[in-house]
This record gives structure tokens, C-alpha cells and sequence, in this order.
């Protein structure tokens, strides 16, 4: 009996290294929101060679303007979906990225995790980041990303009720994971095409939205638009490429 039970143990504890094994490569390289993108915008079909670069869970009062600060030096812009409560706490640099031509959009209150979250819960994330944005910046957001990209059919259908659409991406730099600034930009240099719309964080690390170090996503990003624009791609916002889709 002894040893069937450490059998069990050992098997039990087998499966469970296993599975957390696959859940922290499935964290690191496969990206989830391939399975919720219908009825999403993740990548515009445009006759142009244009690119659109977002920033999420900020804004940042270290890492916002850093990164404002290369988009600046390039002469490019980019779209930044804010977290409600960052804006509320750093309305002026909410504020700085509109006065530089960037596009805000709307990233929830709390950062919440809206896959299949009640309607009222959700309604209340979206309208009172909605209202930080405003009264920082007099600006309404017409365009709404779901934290983590996880959403469900019914929450598209009220995003896009409340008058916002819902606004995913092609490619994951996966800054998050703080993997090295070459690799983000060998990654996203090997498959970006027209249309593409790139996800990085100007806020946060791997244990929250607030705080960590962005210090390989400024060199990333730095780097990336340099070898974006040698190789003939303009940076813009989301709405911008949105604008110059095909007929």
C-alpha cells in the first residue's frame, strides 16, 4: 500500500512539474489571442508599407517619457492603451504623449482580466478609464485593448457597443518576459509586414503592472525603428493604419 501511495505521489508530482514546465513555455513563446482574434482588428490589409507600434499598462512617469523620448528623436508615432488608474495617478504624462501626436486608447481600470467578466464589471472598467483619459487629456478613445488579450464573443459585442473597437496585435515583442533587446528586435525584424500591429509595455514587468524594468524595451524599441525605417516602413498610430486600409 506504501508503495503504491508513493507511486501516486511520485506520478502526481511528475504531471505537475510537467504541466507548470508547459505553462511557463506557453507564457514565454506562444501567444494565446490566435484563438479570440475574429471580430478583433490585430493587422490592417494596406496597400501601404506601414506599421503601427502600441505600448501597454501604461502610463509610466520612468518609463513613458523614455520611450516618448525615441519616438521623438524619429520623428514617429505609436499608440499607448492606458490603464485608467495610471492615468488618474499621472494625468501629465498621459498628457505628453498626446501633445507629441501619440494615439491613447482605453486598456481597463484595473487592468482586468475581462475574459467573460460580468457586464456591468466590465462596462464600469472601460467607462471609468474612459473618464481618466478625458479629463487628462480631453480626448474620448475610440479604440480598446482587452489586458492580456483574452476576450470573449459577448465582451467584443459590448466593446463595440460602448463605441470602442477592439484592438488585439500580430506581433508579441514579449517584453514582459525581459528577454533580451536583440532577440525582441531579430524576432519582430524576421516576420513584420505591412499592416502589423506590435505589442510592447511602457509599464510594468513580469509581477505587475507598475514598476519592473523597461530598460530592454526603450533599447528594443530604439533599435527596431531605426532598422523599421532603413528597411522602408513608416510608424504610425493604430488609427492611422486603420485609415489607409484596402477598400
Amino acid at each position: 500500500m506504501k508503495l503504491f501511495t508513493k507511486k501516486i505521489i511520485f506520478f502526481s508530482s511528475f504531471v505537475l512539474v510537467g504541466l507548470s514546465i508547459f505553462f511557463v513555455w506557453i507564457c514565454l513563446f506562444f501567444d494565446e489571442v490566435l484563438f479570440v482574434r475574429k471580430s478583433t482588428i490585430y493587422h490592417v490589409d494596406t496597400p501601404l508599407k506601414m506599421v503601427a507600434l502600441t505600448f501597454d499598462d501604461g502610463p509610466s512617469p520612468e518609463w513613458t517619457p523614455k520611450i516618448l523620448a525615441v519616438l521623438k528623436e524619429n520623428k514617429v508615432k505609436a499608440t499607448f492603451f492606458m490603464l485608467g488608474r495610471h492615468v488618474k495617478a499621472y494625468p501629465q504624462i498621459a498628457r505628453m504623449v498626446v501633445a507629441q501626436g501619440s494615439e491613447v486608447g482605453n486598456h481597463t481600470y484595473n487592468h482586468m482580466v475581462i475574459f467573460n467578466s460580468s457586464t456591468v464589471k466590465l462596462e464600469k472598467e472601460i467607462k471609468d478609464t474612459e473618464k481618466a483619459i478625458k479629463e487628462a487629456t480631453g480626448l474620448t478613445p475610440v479604440l480598446m485593448r482587452p489586458p492580456k488579450g483574452w476576450v470573449t464573443d459577448k465582451d467584443k459585442k459590448l466593446i463595440n457597443k460602448l463605441g470602442y473597437e477592439t484592438i488585439l496585435w500580430s506581433l508579441n515583442s514579449k517584453d514582459w518576459v525581459t528577454f533580451d533587446d536583440k532577440y525582441i528586435v531579430k524576432f519582430i525584424m524576421a516576420r513584420v509586414k505591412p499592416g502589423d500591429i506590435i505589442l510592447f509595455h511602457d509599464s510594468g514587468g513580469f509581477f505587475g503592472t507598475e514598476g519592473g524594468n523597461r530598460d530592454e524595451t526603450v533599447r528594443a524599441v530604439s533599435m527596431l525603428v531605426e532598422k523599421l525605417k532603413a528597411r522602408g516602413f513608416v510608424l504610425t498610430t493604430v488609427s492611422e493604419l486603420l485609415a489607409s486600409r484596402n477598400p
